[in-house]
């Protein structure tokens, strides 16, 4: 008998059992793991080499009786002959080491689900990279099969682009639909056309034949609401009755809104641009500026943290053709992309970067303040029973906002209106307020009109702009952040074009009646058009949209191509660089960095280094007297014993073990696709139960006979997880998860695992560091 233990012994056999048949060293089971003693004898936790197992795979029986006499050979024992199990015997069952015929090789097939992210997840980018080479090999070398084969693997290689092609045309469509619905909306709430309902004020007047080019905006085809209902639009009865539907068209449109998020899609509220989406956010920001490139340096410098090339290659390629499409749909009818495209002819002297710089100066003030503000508002909303009221909070606001801008024409009229009018560069034939200047001239150059005296209208509105200033801040703080679908790119742009007008139109008339002053008399002579307030609204609008999201680069580009001239590049430089160091001096967050702060979004920061000396031990889960870390083996754990972990845990995902003794590190797998695989696997696989033994090797484990089949999923297993050592510095695990884009990493020491860094582990331990709250990280 002892000979027939050594002989065990010798081929890798365990006592009491025949489970090592399939079992087989290695030189990996002669790993020195220090805390452990050195066992050169088999183990259940050593993986089976892929030889041995073909060698013992039945084809249509396994006599143990021959196998076992030929190994002991002339020992002289008698082994009684053990019955032979065959797939057409009715004994047999699929369990046991019989069983291959039957295992469960779950996941040949994909499955819905598998390999996708929860909501408010974040991509590890790393394993997606991984999985989307081996498709495409995959796919590549199934393509010299068949036609067919060859077909999909062109199409699956121009899928990306594919995608691309109909975000842009997405994009352009609805940004076109928006722009067309926008301004018909704006001026439902002051009057109606009754030649087509459809038409706006501007276009209803455009096919009257009663209307002369001095009063274009006033044509009998288009009646105000007093004019419909009490048949005048005189006395203060009609503007009343204009007040008062003003009012309710705009609490109408704003219920409307709110309803519709709150209903259908409660993630379109705010801008979207704190939810880390590179191609959208390069099309939307081209079809609202017009501008392609400034909407791919716009994701490149704010939208994302880890941007590969080939998503700038896609990205440029959505807003190229959101930008065509827009074009093409033409929706303000002087074929521009935009509302308020401007050209300016008069070019600006060196002197006038003193007031640049202000505006700059004033846009950096501006948006300190506004984050400041708007964070703090956004937080009580949401730690008091305001935000329990979504749609009360929109309506008020709303109510409030309409009270306060029906006085004024230029609270009244849409922001985008309004830009346009403040961007302008007046012409004789102008009939804005901005532009009632004294004609005392008599010759001009083609194309430019000189410095003139300002006139009533002017100065009028100087006091009406004030007034708009004042309003429009504080109700754009109230307003960023509301269940409502609403960016932040345009009012802070009116925030700045409005100062920079007031601004410009100050230097116009103090070079105007003092051109003799030193700092005019030797490039600002009398008559001369010296000073462009148009060009002061575009670099405050640029200064104050820096201020508030400390874009640099990408807003420069914005608004060149909105500008479309090389000539204004200075200015626009100025201006948002130093509105982003003063900004910057008072509070280091942009408003988005502030918000996914603020929503506890996972979000690395790629622009601030960290500099403090922790490792990555110091990090990690579990903590010293923390308990011990959830995991799973690689072949010994039941359907049930799985689903109790994941039902007592929340974790994402778990290190998948050969063993809980050695801890060696087979590979990882997510929380959702375990879901997924165990859920399908009830419903379509017969004879899965809660005793059928889950295993994620190659090959089945040993099994006794009679037992259920088991669910291998191996495919949905990460085989090859990101791992650092306990002692790595936590500057360098930081730089790996920025630049790699990972969604968690293991620790190990020595080969065994120690623990697990996830994303929000990292941004925890950072804020941390910052003296901030880390509990304030919500998301993975």
């Amino acid at each position: 008998m002892a000979m027939w233990q050594g002989a065990m012994d010798n081929r890798g056999f365990q006592q009491g059992s025949f489970s090592s048949f399939q079992s087989s060293s290695s030189d990996e089971d002669l790993m020195d793991i220090p805390g452990t003693a050195m066992d050169f004898s088999m183990r259940d936790d050593v993986p089976p080499l892929d030889g041995e197992i073909e060698a013992l795979k039945p084809h249509t029986s396994i006599n143990l009786y021959q196998y076992a006499t030929d190994m002991i050979g002339n020992a002289g024992l008698v082994i009684q002959q053990p019955t032979i199990l065959r797939p057409e015997d009715k004994s047999y069952n699929g369990g046991g080491i019989g069983s291959s015929n039957r295992m469960m090789d779950f996941l040949e097939e994909p499955i819905p689900g598998v390999g996708t992210y929860d909501d408010f997840n974040t991509i590890d980018w790393v394993r997606e990279k991984s999985r989307d080479r081996d498709r495409h090999r995959e796919i590549t070398n199934k393509s010299k099969e068949s036609t067919w084969a060859l077909i999909h693997s062109v199409s699956d290689a121009f899928s990306g682009w594919l995608l691309m092609l109909l975000i842009g045309l997405l994009s352009g469509s609805l940004a076109g639909l928006i722009d067309i619905s926008a301004h018909w909306m704006t001026d439902l709430k002051e009057g109606i056309c009754t030649g087509g309902i459809w038409f706006n004020h501007e276009h209803c007047c455009w096919n009257s034949q009663h209307v002369t080019f001095e009063d274009r905006d006033k044509c009998p085809e288009w009646n105000s609401w007093s004019q419909l209902i009490i048949s005048t639009n005189e006395g203060a009865f009609a503007y009343i009755v204009n007040y008062f539907m003003y009012v309710l068209w705009a609490l109408l449109f704003a219920f409307l809104a709110v309803s519709l998020v709150k209903v259908f899609a409660p993630y379109a509220c705010g801008s979207g641009i704190p939810e880390v989406l590179s191609a959208a956010a390069a099309a939307g920001v081209s079809v609202a500026f017009g501008a392609p490139i400034g909407g791919v340096l716009f994701s490149l410098e704010e939208v994302s943290y880890y941007f590969p090339l080939k998503t700038l290659w896609r990205s440029f390629f959505a807003a190229l053709v959101a930008a065509f499409t827009l074009r093409s749909i033409n929706p303000f009818g002087n074929s521009r992309l935009v509302l308020f495209y401007v050209e300016f002819h008069t070019p600006w002297h060196l002197f006038e970067l003193v007031p640049f710089i202000l505006l700059g100066i004033f846009g950096g003030l501006w948006g300190a303040l506004f984050i400041r503000t708007n964070i703090a508002w956004c937080r009580k909303r949401k730690t008091t029973q305001l935000g329990k009221y979504p749609v009360i909070e929109v309506l008020v606001v709303t109510a409030i906002t309409a009270i306060l801008a029906f006085p004024s024409e230029y609270t009244r009229m849409s922001t985008s209106e309004l830009i346009s009018e403040l961007f302008n560069d007046c012409g004789l034939l102008d009939s804005s307020k901005l532009c009632d200047y004294e004609n005392r001239f008599n010759t001009s150059k083609a194309g430019e009109l000189p410095d003139r005296p300002a006139g009533v209208g002017v100065y009028s509105a100087m006091w009406q702009l004030a007034l708009t200033l004042i309003l429009k801040i504080v109700i754009t703080i109230f307003t960023f952040g509301m269940k409502i679908p609403s960016g932040l790119f345009i009012p802070s742009m009116a925030v700045g074009a409005i100062a920079g007008r007031l601004l410009g139109v100050g230097m116009e008339q103090l070079a105007y009646y003092h051109h003799d002053w030193a700092i005019f008399n030797s490039w600002c002579s009398q008559g001369a058009d010296c000073i462009t307030p148009g060009l002061y609204a575009m670099v405050g609008a640029a200064a104050c949209l820096g201020g508030v999201t400390r874009m640099t680069v990408s807003l420069v580009v914005i608004m060149f191509e909105l500008t479309g001239g090389l000539e204004y590049i200075v200015p626009l430089m100025a201006a948002a660089m130093t509105s982003k160091w003063v900004a910057d001096a008072l509070g280091r967050e942009g408003i988005y960095d502030a918000h996914i702060r603020l929503n506890g979004y996972p979000f690395l920061e790629a622009k601030e280094e960290f500099a403090h000396k922790t490792l990555a031990m110091d990090v990690m889960k579990p903590r010293r007297n923390d308990p011990l870390l959830t995991v799973l083996t690689q072949d010994s754990m039941t359907v049930e014993d799985v689903e109790t972990v994941i039902s007592e845990t929340t974790y994402s995902g778990f290190p998948v073990v050969v063993s809980r003794e050695s801890q060696r590190l087979v590979g990882f797998v997510l929380r959702r696709d375990l879901i997924i695989s165990i859920e399908n696997a009830r419903k379509k696989q017969d004879g899965v139960v809660s005793t059928s033994v889950i295993y994620f090797t190659e090959h089945s484990p040993p099994m006794p006979p009679y037992t259920p089949p088991t669910l291998k999923l191996r495919n949905i297993l990460d085989l090859s997880p990101f791992t650092v050592t306990d002692l790595t510095p936590m500057e360098i695990v930081v730089d790996i998860f920025r630049k790699l884009g990972l969604r968690q990493c293991l620790v190990t020491h020595n080969g065994r695992l120690l623990g697990i860094i996830t994303k929000k582990d990292v941004l925890k331990h950072i804020a941390q560091m910052a003296n901030q709250d880390p509990d304030s990280i919500l998301f993975n």
